[in-house]
């Protein structure tokens, strides 16, 4: 990627502003892997990346349900300073039946949850919007969801353990004779439940295992940094981190790093 078209100013969306996240109740949790929040800063609007992490998820944003579809690189929206996000991620394989939409219908777009036929979603946002504050929608928000949950579609199975394997840093073809499918098949459903086929995938879960150890990793030089998270060299993670985030591993290191790189 060409130096001009780096956005090395963008702040990576957990450094904008208070995010959190936690493990959904157990009614939840065959369809949802996390419920969040982000509090963004009040002030002069930021540029700020959300980059690409296999999910889907559905949020309450600006007195709309919408769902964000998985993406491919970093997208920059415009979210209002101060403003408050609350979002559900879905449970790898779970997106697709509970939304009745393939998820490649969805790659890099917000949708509003209206806009897919979900009936309930004007009641939601009627009910959302009468909150007096985000602790009260943040409630309400994991409430409405096990009210749908009891009646949503289970969740694939092959899907999360196609996920599973490209999280570990195993390619999904190594589960071919495990799922009973063939490498045309695998790409259907991996489009079907991530919106793009398995080594997209596979590169995204090794570029996030790269954020968590930015997160961890204190004073790790870069060139440790790749081999760690699955990358062939550092040339390799510079590459493939351009090409996702716009942003260099430098730049992201420093950002989530818990100190400055001691090279």
């Amino acid at each position: 990627m060409a130096s001009g078209r780096r956005k090395d100013t963008a702040l990576l969306a957990a450094r904008a502003g208070q995010y959190r996240e936690s493990m959904p109740p157990p009614a939840l949790r065959r369809h949802f892997s996390r419920l969040w929040s982000h509090a963004l800063h009040d002030g002069p609007p930021a540029m700020v990346a959300i980059v690409p992490d296999g999910y889907c998820d559905l949020l309450w944003i600006e007195g709309r349900l919408v769902i964000a579809g998985p993406d491919r690189t970093a997208a920059f929206p415009v979210i209002r300073p101060g403003a408050t996000v609350i979002g559900a991620r879905f449970a790898p394989g779970a997106a697709a039946p509970w939304l009745k939409t393939p998820l490649s219908a969805l790659v890099g777009c917000s949708v509003p949850l209206a806009d897919i036929g979900r009936k309930d979603a004007a009641e939601f946002e009627a009910r959302l919007a009468d909150c007096p504050d985000p602790s009260a929608a943040r409630a309400l928000f994991g409430r409405l969801l096990e009210g749908t949950a009891r009646d949503a579609e289970e969740p694939a199975r092959d899907a999360a353990m196609i996920f599973a394997a490209a999280e570990g840093g195993r390619p999904a073809s190594g589960l071919l004779d495990r799922l009973g499918m063939s490498e045309r098949q695998l790409r259907r459903r991996c489009h079907h439940h991530f919106g793009y086929g398995a080594k997209t995938l596979e590169r995204i879960r090794r570029f996030q295992r790269f954020l968590d150890l930015c997160r961890k990793s204190g004073t790790m030089p870069l060139a440790r940094l790749a081999l760690e998270a699955g990358f062939a060299d550092q040339p390799h993670m510079t590459r493939e981190v351009g090409e996702l985030s716009t942003l260099t591993p430098a730049v992201i290191f420093d950002q989530l790093g818990m100190r400055k790189r001691a090279d």
